[in-house]
Order: C-alpha cells, then structure tokens, then sequence
C-alpha cells in the first residue's frame, strides 16, 4: 500500500501548525515547529505571499489529510462516501476519519501517534470483537470493542503510549479499560466531541468545484 515515507515534521511545518504526528517529540522543545516555524525549503523564511481562496481551502484539506496519514485518493474516496450519507457532509467525512481503526487505537492511547498505531494494526497486535484486525482503515461502528491481543500486552510501545496518554482529551463517545487495554466505541461521534481544529466546510467547497 503507497505511503508517505517523507520527514513528517515537514508536513507540519508546511501547514506552520503543530499536526502532532510524531508522539511525544511534538510535546518537547525538539518539535520543529518550535524551532523553525516556517514553511521547508530553500525560500520558506522569506515568503510572504497573500493565499487565495482557493490555496485557503487546499491548505485545510492538506491539514486535515496530512493529520490522519492519507493520501489523496484514500481522502477524497472518504468526502465521496460522507456526501451520501444523510446530514452534513463535511461532518460526515470527520466521522469517516475518526472511526478508523488506527485513529481509534491512538485515541484511545494505545499508540504515541496514528503511524505507530497503522504499525501496531498491520503487525495483528489488536482485535475487534475478538477477531484479529489487520487493516488500519477498518471502520469500527458504535458497540465495537477494540482490544489488545494477549501476546502482544507486554509491548514497550503501547506502555509508553499510555504513560504518555494523560495528555488525551477523555471523549465521552469511548470507553477506554487501561487496566485490560481494551477500548469501545459506545456512540458515533459528534463534530463538538470531536478534538480537531480544522474547517472541514472549505474541504468540501474544495471537492465540490
């Protein structure tokens, strides 16, 4: 499957936002963002041009994107799918996102960040309602219980994850058991539970051009 296999600290100085994709250095005084809080490359100190509307909403999407570890086609199949779904769909694409397997995983915080739970998933370290789940972009709807598979609790990542975990938002739409690192999904999740700052209207004014 095609990935990203640039420096991630890039991407957030590109989009000159912390994207928090890197765990715990996104937190410390080594994150790029705090020492070089410009766009990468060689002119990136210097340019100051004023961004159309068209490079505004190209840049929410790049962001929102970027934080959840797609790509484009992966992205823009998820803005399909939420446009026939009844509601709104701008919030219909987050939920997409949201109930990923890996974003739920790091959510829960048995990952440092949704790379390492795409790993964690793709070396069958987890189950869903008992079975074995290797595909990161499994969607997971409300009762599912996520949990970690017995030969795989004594891991050092997924420890230091939850040591880590204290800086989480407690979303009242999962259940999380760190005691049997396990986790559920009780409810579909609402745009105001949802702990992301981001205008998904301008990526949808975007695709719908």
């Amino acid at each position: 499957m095609a990935r990203y296999r640039g420096s991630v600290c890039r991407l957030c100085r590109r989009e000159s936002e912390k994207l928090f994709l890197k765990g715990s250095r996104c937190y410390s005084e080594k994150c790029a963002i705090e020492r070089r809080n410009f766009p990468p490359g060689q002119h990136g100190f210097n340019v100051r041009r004023k961004i159309s509307d068209y490079g505004i909403q190209l840049r929410e999407k790049q962001k929102v994107k970027r934080i959840y570890g797609l790509l484009e086609n992966q992205f823009h199949n998820y803005y399909l799918k939420a446009t026939r779904q009844k509601g709104v769909t701008g919030e219909n694409l987050l939920v997409f996102l949201e109930t990923r397997l890996d974003n739920i995983i790091y959510r829960l915080g048995f990952a440092p960040s949704r790379k390492s739970a795409r790993q964690l998933v793709r070396h069958r370290h987890f189950m869903v309602n008992g079975r074995i789940v290797d595909v990161p972009s499994y969607l997971l709807r409300p009762g599912d219980v996520v949990k970690v598979k017995e030969k795989s609790k004594g891991l050092d990542i997924i420890h230091m994850a939850l040591r880590e975990s204290d800086r989480a938002v407690d979303l009242p739409w999962l259940r999380v058991n760190k005691a049997n690192l396990e986790g559920e999904l009780l409810e579909r999740p609402k745009r105001e539970d949802i702990p992301l700052t981001c205008q998904e209207q301008l990526i949808v004014e975007l695709y719908s051009k």
